[in-house]
């Protein structure tokens, strides 16, 4: 398999540097100076087409590919100077001209025949969509993974230079703040004029001069002429047939831009599994919001006590999904924009799985467990955001934004364990949360500049348990423990009644939150090089916990356990208050290449919890440094360092005494003097983009330190575990570095991806503590075409190697997943996709396991300006039943088969506005 990519990726390569002409040169400016990012671009006099670009690096050099014995219309533009246009023939196999371009005073746009796919204006990247288009691309994300430097992750994010963007908008307004996976799986490509990446990008213009956003990308896609005041965007609708079911699918995704208003809508209802965003997706998407304490070294955790099913669409039996989303935005004045969106999901999915589960430790005596899972989720989640921005002037800039989060979400599971027997379970949570911003930003004069931030969020959550575990109460009474079932000596601590047929245990839990978070900004401009910043912030935290454990009998009543341990305590009414006001300072000085800005922050802690009578109270200061560094060696090219000292804190549950059931092997407690940990984190980040040999190269280094780490103390009982929670002076260390390089050859890019992950975490198991280390590292090459009028391949492969050391037991896995696509524009009409992955994993017991997925889409449109298209399109054509994974965490080993939906082949109509 590597012997037959390698040689294809060599006669592509071979083919494409035939017969190819070099012209280079140097442009510069009038009094001799190079010109960097000037545009260079050929056309062909014959054909009168788009034959070859390329961009000025550093010195002005320039370099593009021509074909022989042919007439070139060669033109060369800059920012505020004159086109130079000038006709060569292609007779030398290399020809060398400099070039240089006069001041245009009257600095009249000029007309040119053809537009440049890439251009540089200051921070923003633009790229000429149609320039790497061939024809069969559907969706924005289609076109953004030909573009050079820009990439889609395996989670759907958009990344540009190694940085996710957060945040995607259309002609300048704002496409469902907060997640940019939504946009590029629905805009239509057809309607893409230009793509716009914003680097270091700043939503408040004011501060843009004196904060860092570095680390900011944006995405602003200019629509094609046409599309304005006109709705735009297509219909599908679908059906199939597979081994079970009777296959349906119906999207509707329509727009409407104008320059005071605009309106979307995505539609989604169908059983292939196919979504538009998954739970994981609406559970993350934040709506933009940002907390104003993120950059103050304070974290506190709130928990989530959401029910954990976030299941893919790869990893199901069966899926029906239902989704409605609309986004507008309204501007009735210039000084005035409204905008929001509301999105409803609703979900149902059957699942099955099954477990070989190794404990770390086998000197612990934990057995051996295997594992049957069966599930049914259905889940119905809703998000519903406002904004308003005012600005009345340059100096004064107001915004508002209120985010209102709901769900109601159940799963219902039968759990058959080789060592517990069956076990049925049911949990329920209806979560609700609002979260508001109000920011105001007040430039004073051009020296002195003002931001208030405040955020005010309130959270409620209600998980319900239940679980239902067969019992056989003749067993209970054995002497010997290998003789009673698994779960009665845990019956019997907690105080549960064991001479029933079934364990029918409930659960209660309610936590609500609320916290306040607010910070005034002052900005003192010194001079051009040079800032003061000061920072007055508080974090005002308040939660409830309270939680209920219970038994049904036999007359349906409930009974209270009093457990044996735990000092008898089964409930929970927590109230835990933790206050955070803090003063910092930061300088910034810019000299030659650096960038420099020493900081620190002074915190005057307070956290109190009161439970079953009794307070504890914990008030403290503390000084938390940071430091970064920028070194900007050139536009395109910096290296970044940064540390931070952080303080971490708690959320209430880890605090509450009672018990509290995870699910039924899997009981915690906690510990309500409970301290903060200290992290220390350093970062170093290099990024170098270069347009004159399109070469992309981001690299990352972080290091990060857990001082008085809150960790837990688990103990066994067969397979059953209990836990709490302590403080520990045990440091817990990871070392991550990551990086990609990518290099554009004529029509071919090749690029290639690492990562590697150490980490050190101490555990503590029986009492025992032991050192669990896993190192992880993984490479992807990858080789791709770009043609324009050719089938385009796509090469990738994948190896990871990951090494786990858990005390007394070590484990070693390997993948190896080389996988390809292909996509052809056929006669003007016929666009053929096909992608397939071998996955092979050896975990160094059981025989290496493969696996194989096979997708394919036939689709027929008469021509490019057709609005109807027809399309075959097949999932899973080798009907495989099931992937395996290995993993590893802490505590366990996990070989995990997981069976997935059957073959489905579906015909589909989309029509175009």
């Amino acid at each position: 398999m590597i012997k037959k990519l390698v040689l294809i990726a060599t006669v592509c390569l071979t083919h494409t540097t035939i017969a190819q002409i070099k012209l280079e040169g140097v442009v510069k400016d009038s009094i001799g100076e190079p010109l960097e990012l000037a545009n260079v671009i050929a056309i062909n006099q014959d054909t009168k087409t788009l034959q070859s670009y390329g961009i000025t690096d550093a010195n002005g050099f320039y370099r593009v590919s021509l074909s022989k014995n042919t007439s070139y219309s060669i033109q060369v533009s800059y920012i505020g100077m004159k086109t130079h246009t000038e006709t060569v023939f292609t007779k030398e196999n290399h020809i060398i001209k400099d070039i240089t371009l006069q001041a245009d005073n009257a600095l009249d746009a000029v007309e040119l025949t053809y537009e440049m796919p890439v251009t540089v204006k200051g921070d923003t990247l633009i790229y000429n969509a149609d320039s790497f288009k061939s024809g069969s691309e559907r969706k924005l994300e289609d076109v953004l993974e030909k573009l050079p430097g820009v990439e889609v992750n395996d989670d759907g994010q958009v990344e540009v230079e190694g940085k996710v963007v957060s945040k995607l908008m259309v002609n300048g307004k704002d496409f469902f703040d907060g997640d940019t996976k939504l946009g590029i799986k629905n805009i239509p490509s057809n309607a893409v004029d230009k793509i716009q990446v914003l680097r270091n990008y700043s939503e408040v213009s004011q501060l843009s001069g004196v904060t860092n956003n570095q680390d900011n990308v944006a995405l602003n896609i200019k629509l094609k002429e046409g599309k304005e005041n006109f709705w735009f965007g297509n219909v599908t609708a679908g059906g199939g047939a597979s081994t079970n079911n009777e296959l349906y699918l119906l999207q509707p995704k329509l727009f409407y831009y104008s320059p005071k208003f605009s309106l979307n809508f995505i539609g989604d209802l169908n059983n292939l599994g196919e979504l538009a965003l998954t739970r994981r997706d609406i559970r993350g998407f934040g709506g933009g919001f940002q907390a104003p304490s993120r950059s103050s070294g304070t974290s506190i955790n709130l928990g989530d006590n959401s029910l954990n099913f976030l299941t893919s669409q790869n990893n199901a039996l069966e899926i029906e999904n239902k989704l409605a989303a609309t986004n507008f935005s309204y501007s009735p004045s210039k000084s005035l924009d409204v905008s929001g969106f509301a999105i409803f999901n609703s979900s149902k999915i059957e699942s099955k799985k099954t477990s070989f589960i190794q404990y770390t430790d086998s000197d612990l005596g934990i057995p051996d467990e295997n594992t049957e899972q069966s599930s049914l989720e259905r889940s119905n989640q809703g998000l519903l955001k406002l904004s308003a921005s005012y600005k009345p002037n340059v100096n004064n800039q107001l915004d508002y934004d209120i985010l209102g989060r709901f769900s109601k979400d159940e799963q219902d599971q039968n759990f058959l364990s080789s060592v517990v027997g069956n076990t049925n379970q049911l949990e329920e949570v209806t979560p609700f949360s609002i979260n508001q911003n109000l920011n105001y930003y007040y430039t004073h004069n051009e020296n002195n500049i003002f931001a208030f931030e405040v955020q005010h969020l309130i959270k409620n959550e209600d998980p319900f348990y239940n679980a239902l575990l067969v019992n056989n109460p003749d067993n209970n009474d054995e002497i010997n423990e290998d003789d009673r079932d698994a779960f009665d000596t845990t019956a019997e601590a907690i105080g549960f009644v064991t001479n029933l047929d079934y364990y029918d245990i409930g659960q209660d839990r309610r936590i609500k939150s609320n916290q306040v978070d607010a910070k005034l900004d002052y900005y003192n401009i010194l001079n051009a090089k040079s800032n003061l910043n000061f920072t007055l912030g508080t974090i005002l935290s308040k939660q409830e916990f309270n939680s209920n454990i219970f038994q049904f009998l036999d007359d349906n009543s409930q009974f209270q356990p009093t457990p044996t341990f735990n000092d008898g305590l089964a409930t929970n009414d927590t109230q835990y208050n933790f206050t955070d006001f803090y003063l910092g300072t930061h300088y910034t000085i810019k000299t030659g290449i650096f960038t420099i800005t020493p900081g620190f922050s002074l915190h005057a802690y307070g956290n109190k919890n009161i439970q079953f009578g009794e307070t504890f109270e914990d008030n403290f200061f503390k000084f938390l440094p940071d430091f970064e560094t920028i070194i900007q060696f050139k536009k395109s090219e910096s290296l970044t360092l940064r540390y931070k000292m952080q303080n971490q804190f708690t959320d209430v549950t880890n605090l509450a005494q009672g018990l509290v059931f995870n699910n039924y092997n899997s009981i915690q407690y906690g510990e309500p003097e409970l301290q903060n940990a200290l992290s220390h984190n350093v970062s170093l980040f290099y990024r170098s983009f270069n347009l004159f040999n399109y070469t992309n190269v981001f690299a990352r280094l972080s290091y990060n330190k857990n001082i008085d780490q809150i960790r837990s103390l688990t103990d066994f009982d067969n397979v059953i575990r209990t836990s709490t929670f302590f403080n520990s002076n045990f440091a817990d260390e990871n070392v991550s570095a990551s990086g990609r390089i990518q290099r554009t050859f004529g029509k071919l890019r090749a690029g290639l991806s690492t990562s590697f992950n150490y980490s050190k975490i101490n555990q503590f198991i029986q009492g025992v503590q032991s050192l669990n280390e896993q190192f992880t590292q993984t490479y992807r090459p990858e080789l791709r075409t770009n043609f324009r009028e050719a089938p385009n391949v796509s090469l990738r492969y994948r190896y990871s190697v990951s090494n786990n050391n858990q005390g007394s037991n070590s484990t070693k896995f390997v993948t190896n997943a080389p996988s390809i696509d292909f996509d052809a524009y056929i006669w003007k009409s016929l666009t053929l996709k096909t992608d397939f992955t071998y996955t092979n994993q050896d975990n160094g017991v059981n025989p290496s396991q493969t696996f194989k997925t096979w997708d394919a889409s036939l689709s027929y449109r008469k021509n490019e300006n057709s609005k109807w298209e027809y399309e075959i399109k097949a999932t899973n054509l080798l009907d495989i039943d099931s992937r395996i994974t290995n993993s590893a965490n802490n505590l366990s080993v996990f070989n995990t088969e997981t069976f997935v939906q059957p073959r489905f082949v579906s015909f589909r109509v989309r029509y175009e506005l």
